[in-house]
């Protein structure tokens, strides 16, 4: 049994409330849970940004923007914790600390925002170092990390593999564009080279690919690492 974190976008599991992806993604995470323990921090996609440009439009500091943000990411945890029932824990964790006591019940912990100026992305690598991750997956829109935002450049190169430097110095150039939002901020990819736990980003809008990719090995994804060791199927 293997440990994983699982870093799930708001945009992805929730893009539009009426066109969410919950259900599709409750069969994904329960299978995954079958064979491996199995931590999701969710993001609080488009809602939490709509939020956050209000709150500034009103003249609200940014760090309160922030803390406005984290409670939409809870939302979003609550409801998928609410939807996946007695295969997760059933409080959304509210710090990495509390997120490694709850996985002592041996079922799927949810979290989502816990700090101001912090992205879930980098809740999540945190999180993957405090609990000794196997594995740190990254579900987002595009099918992998490239070296220019695919959605803007017909040319982009997309990485099959590369070490933690290499994703850092891409993130730095900001390459990692998914529209106006990174597929990775540079906190997690700082976090991903020290820690030494691969990374695999894997494209979330077909919610079946996180499975085909982690567990049977097959689909498009990127995975960093500092040896060049099959990491997967896990």
């Amino acid at each position: 049994m293997k440990t994983v974190v699982i870093s799930l976008g708001g945009s992805i599991l929730i893009p539009e409330l009426e066109k969410n992806r919950i259900k599709a993604y409750l069969a994904v995470l329960k299978k995954l849970a079958a064979k491996h323990r199995i931590f999701v921090v969710v993001g609080g996609g488009g809602a939490a940004r709509d939020y956050i440009d209000v709150a500034r439009d009103l003249g609200i500091d940014e760090g309160t923007a922030d803390e406005i943000g984290i409670l939409v990411t809870r939302l979003n945890a609550t409801l998928l914790i609410a939807a996946l029932g007695e295969a997760a824990y059933p409080k959304v964790a509210e710090s990495h600390s509390e997120a490694k006591k709850f996985a002592e019940a041996k079922k799927i912990v949810v979290m989502g925002g816990i700090t101001p100026g912090q992205t879930t992305d980098a809740v999540a690598a945190v999180l993957a170092e405090r609990v000794r991750a196997d594995l740190f997956v990254n579900v987002t829109s595009v099918d992998g990390i490239y070296d220019r935002d695919p959605n803007r450049y017909t040319g982009a190169r997309r990485y099959d593999t590369l070490t933690p430097a290499e994703l850092l110095d891409i993130v730095g150039k900001g390459g990692l564009g998914a529209g106006s939002h990174n597929v990775l901020d540079i906190i997690a990819a700082r976090i991903v080279e020290r820690s030494h736990i691969p990374l695999v980003v894997v494209d979330g809008r077909r919610p079946a690919n996180l499975a085909d990719v982690l567990l049977a090995g097959k689909g498009t994804c990127s995975v960093v690492s500092d040896t060049k060791d099959t990491i997967l199927p896990l």
